[in-house]
């Protein structure tokens, strides 16, 4: 009877975890469909080339200025030698501050990307929300994240239901 009732117990355990539905999403297909996405990246690598090409004029600088520097050293005194260093450690120094604020963690290439896509992403969210919970699903994943999904049958990935209700035509 115990064993009856342990076997029972295994199996209705198992029925609950039967009844989960899980779905995936591919979020970097979905976003290589969307053309606004396209477009703010477009906008980044502009920013961001103008922002390399700023720092490559300053290093510039600095090596110009440096190769004057040993050109000219020996008819400088040691006072002037010292002040012409000074210039051109704080120039590189203000290239490393420069590249901090533009491609820095907290950079001004991150907020932009941020300002750019957040409504985007928040969009694709919020109606990924609402298909879950019209489709009864308990779990969606995105693939193209670190959340593991080794294996999914395409036939689970609803990245195109999801473009579609967004209002997006998708082109395989």
């Amino acid at each position: 009877m115990r064993k009856l009732l342990g076997l029972l117990f295994v199996v209705f355990s198992f029925h609950g975890l039967s009844a989960q539905r899980f779905v995936y999403v591919d979020m970097e297909y979905m976003f290589s469909q969307i053309p606004e996405v396209q477009r703010a990246q477009e906008e980044l690598d502009a920013k961001a080339m103008g922002w390399r090409t700023t720092i490559q004029n300053m290093m510039f600088s600095v090596d110009s200025a440096y190769k004057a520097f040993q050109a000219e050293q020996v008819l400088m005194t040691e006072r002037m030698k010292a002040d012409k260093i000074q210039e051109i450690e704080d120039m590189e120094r203000s290239i490393k501050v420069y590249q901090k604020e533009k491609f820095g963690p907290e950079g001004a290439l991150f907020a932009e990307k941020d300002a750019l896509l957040r409504p985007i992403q928040d969009k694709i969210y919020d109606e990924i929300q609402v298909y879950a919970e019209e489709k009864g699903y308990d779990f969606i994943l995105d693939r193209s994240a670190t959340t593991m999904v080794l294996f999914g049958s395409d036939r689970y990935n609803k990245s195109d239901d999801i473009l579609k209700r967004l209002g997006y035509t998708v082109s395989k």
